[in-house]
């Protein structure tokens, strides 16, 4: 092995980090709007943010180049009146991240609100407990898995994020070249020893994070069943 640098996975690790906490904070309220709501307009809201699963990367990667690049009116009030540049930028690659991640941290939410039991969620309104106090206080603590996989496989998902990372961010290094696009560098130049270890690296760490939210909801719906029964 020569010439082997661990930036790259600690720049995927670290943008997969950001993008996973921001997309909680941000689906959260709107899962749980979702959830409850019986509002027409929530095929449209749910078709809207489960693009991400069916638009090519590249497609995606696109349309963030041009809304945010300093030639156009976003992105040129971004740079001039904050000094924020979204292209070819590790911020850049963080917004990318996010609108690419959307369904993976959202539709397991919603789903976990879903399947709370409708009385509870209305016994706690009847007892007086707000909007906030019944999401934090009661329906949070009772879809701990679904809430976990969200967390989880939005992190995963971000770590082997390819397409929409190269378009938006490039190959900086330090700055943009993340784990997927230095293993990409590597066949391009065909330089197989190290893009085998980087590859094995990503595969094991899937595979372990994907270990974990598995073991985590046997044990979870083992500890519930014992407790119903």
């Amino acid at each position: 092995m020569s010439g082997f640098d661990f930036t790259p996975f600690w720049l995927s690790f670290k943008l997969a980090f950001v993008t996973a906490s921001l997309l909680f904070v941000i689906t959260l309220p709107l899962a749980w709007w979702l959830s409850q709501t019986r509002s027409k307009s929530k095929p449209f809201f749910e078709a809207l943010s489960a693009l991400p699963i069916v638009l090519p990367p590249s497609v995606l990667g696109f349309y963030i180049l041009v809304f945010f690049s300093q030639s156009s009116p976003l992105g040129s009030f971004l740079d001039e009146h904050f000094h924020i540049k979204l292209v070819f930028s590790f911020a850049g690659l963080v917004v990318a991240s996010m609108l690419y991640s959307f369904p993976f941290m959202l539709q397991p939410l919603q789903s976990g609100f879903e399947s709370l039991n409708r009385e509870m969620i209305e016994a706690s309104y009847i007892s007086g407990k707000g909007y906030l106090t019944t999401l934090f206080r009661v329906a949070l603590p009772n879809i701990k898995p679904s809430l976990l996989t969200a967390l989880i496989v939005t992190f995963a998902h971000t770590v082997g994020e390819f397409g929409v990372v190269l378009m938006v961010g490039g190959s900086i290094p330090g700055e943009t070249k993340v784990a997927s696009v230095a293993i990409y560098e590597m066949v391009e130049v065909m330089d197989y020893e190290n893009a085998h270890i980087y590859s094995a690296i990503m595969v094991g760490i899937s595979f372990l994070v994907l270990l974990g939210v598995y073991v985590f909801n046997h044990r979870y719906k083992r500890r519930i069943g014992a407790f119903g029964s």
